[in-house]
């Protein structure tokens, strides 16, 4: 997508080269300044005085003055938790000053001005359905807040994660997380909302990873009257029969007795339940569209073809 690797999430360029030729000495620091780059390094402290951030550039002192430190609305003043909580992160900036004459050298930056530079020439040109790589930074019950680029955040809601249902976010994704979502939508403020369950696969491609007659291994995710619901991946549960010492949450050892597309229905027998004891970690989802070469979406219909109930996006 035009634009993207320039306005990458914060902790991509990271490690990169061309990021090191920036922030490594002051001739560095005076080209990003006449280019206007945008450049990447950690926020290592919070002045008590005045709430600016020190930026670790090694030889130089790098300074972003508390109003520098985020985007925010018409009027509205940069909140001090927002600033405390960028310490210990990467952070990225644009160099607005190099002050030569300080003993060591002072470089002012403004995270501000990265995020307006991410805004005007990268997300407002974003559509419903365009496929970006976003980074988790923050996780609630009701979803998880991601950065798609310069530390411009956007909400993923919990039941947009996965088909599957899940309590908490970090039943998926842990803070970090090195993720793509697709653009749900835009409001008049142009805040964006994002998606991710469109990227794990349909009904019909994690079906195929399974065969009647295997015994796998699941997580528990609802306990009803009539039978259990066991997930086998993010968006594919099965049903049990109604199993004995079962827990919300807790691992299950199934047999698989049968898999109908028309009525998409995994038929499962609980073999063993395992209360505290994981069968399966939290790691890096497995996307069945390939984000490095397709980078947008129309539609996404979950449900097979020969299926009469229909789950569909539609971006």
């Amino acid at each position: 997508m035009k634009g993207m690797e320039n306005y990458l999430p914060e902790g991509y360029r990271t490690g990169s080269a061309e990021n090191r030729a920036y922030i490594s000495s002051p001739s560095g620091l005076l080209r990003a300044m006449e280019t206007g780059a945008i450049c990447e390094a950690p926020a290592v402290m919070c002045d008590s005085d005045d709430y600016s951030l020190r930026v670790d550039l090694g030889g130089v002192v790098g300074i972003i003055r508390r109003e520098d430190v985020s985007l925010t609305g018409v009027g509205e003043e940069v909140k001090n938790i927002a600033v405390i909580t960028r310490v210990g992160r990467a952070v990225s900036f644009v160099v607005q000053r190099v002050d030569m004459t300080a003993t060591p050298p002072v470089a002012y930056l403004s995270r501000r001005a990265a995020q307006e530079m991410c805004m005007k020439n990268y997300i407002s040109d974003l559509i419903p359905g365009d496929i970006i790589p976003a980074k988790v930074t923050h996780l609630e019950r009701f979803g998880a807040f991601v950065d798609i680029g310069c530390g411009v955040t956007s909400l993923l809601p919990v039941d947009a994660i996965s088909v599957s249902r899940i309590s908490h976010p970090r039943e998926r994704m842990p803070v970090s997380s090195r993720i793509h979502v697709v653009v749900r939508g835009i409001d008049g403020l142009g805040r964006i909302s994002v998606t991710h369950r469109e990227l794990c696969g349909t009904w019909e491609e994690n079906a195929a990873m399974f065969s009647p007659g295997q015994t796998v291994a699941g997580i528990v995710r609802s306990v009803e009257s009539y039978g259990i619901f066991v997930e086998l991946t993010p968006n594919l549960t099965g049903l049990a029969e109604p199993h004995d010492d079962v827990t919300v949450g807790g691992s299950a050892a199934v047999y698989i007795k049968s898999i109908v597309p028309e009525r998409m229905k995994v038929k499962l027998a609980v073999v063993g339940a395992y209360r505290g004891e994981l069968l399966r970690d939290v790691s890096p989802p497995r996307y069945f569209i390939d984000t490095e070469t397709v980078s947008h979406i129309d539609s996404w219909r979950y449900s097979p073809a020969c299926c009469d109930r229909v789950i569909e996006t539609v971006f």
